[in-house]
């Protein structure tokens, strides 16, 4: 790792991440799913979904913004057509929407998930995989699993680009079991004399 970027194997790529400060105590090796263009995402999603194959899976699930270019990647290769999309930003669409209360390491203010009613029945009773494209806190993969569950669906696989430092399964539980990631990168901290250090429990 040198001071700017820290270096990764996702699946069969490399990424060379931008290390950025999120706060005096607190660094993120940044991955922008919309950044790292068409083509690793085309791979990362065909790899994630040969990883989830074995679990059966009925329909993709993810939260916008970040897992969107995954799941339409992850749903293509396991020969699916149809994924559905939870929100954090109020549309027009979903005035009525499900919701559940989320907090996300790179947002200060609690959101809200929201889920298309005329969506349920894209889910109820079927095996779904929620996938996203960093795991981090585990609080938003933790409220999507709330939210689906509430609607009937049943959560059967987790998937990820990469995994961040540890918290996450804390948060999830003995739902951690679930989770399946290309890759894992760690948070950093400040060393005391300028410099950074890995941080893998986060």
């Amino acid at each position: 790792m040198n001071r700017g970027t820290y270096s990764v194997d996702i699946g069969s790529q490399h990424l060379d991440l931008p290390i950025v400060s999120l706060n005096d105590n607190l660094a993120l090796a940044l991955l922008i799913t919309v950044d790292v263009g068409v083509s690793f995402m085309e791979r990362a999603g065909e790899e994630l979904a040969q990883v989830l194959a074995p679990y059966k899976v009925d329909v993709v699930a993810t939260v916008a913004t970040m897992g969107i270019p995954l799941a339409v990647e992850v749903t293509r290769h396991l020969g699916l057509d149809r994924y559905v999309v939870l929100h954090k930003t109020p549309k027009i669409h979903l005035a009525d929407a499900i919701s559940e209360p989320v907090r996300s390491i790179t947002t200060d203010a609690e959101q809200r998930l929201l889920f298309d009613r005329a969506r349920i029945d894209d889910v109820r009773g079927k095996r779904v995989a929620i996938v996203d494209d960093v795991i981090s806190t585990g609080a938003s993969t933790g409220a999507t699993l709330r939210l689906l569950r509430s609607v009937g669906a049943n959560v059967v696989a987790i998937g990820t680009i990469v995994t961040e430092a540890g918290l996450w399964r804390a948060a999830l539980g003995d739902d951690a079991t679930m989770v399946r990631a290309l890759g894992s990168i760690p948070v950093f901290r400040p060393d005391g004399s300028g410099g950074l250090v890995e941080d893998w429990n986060g």
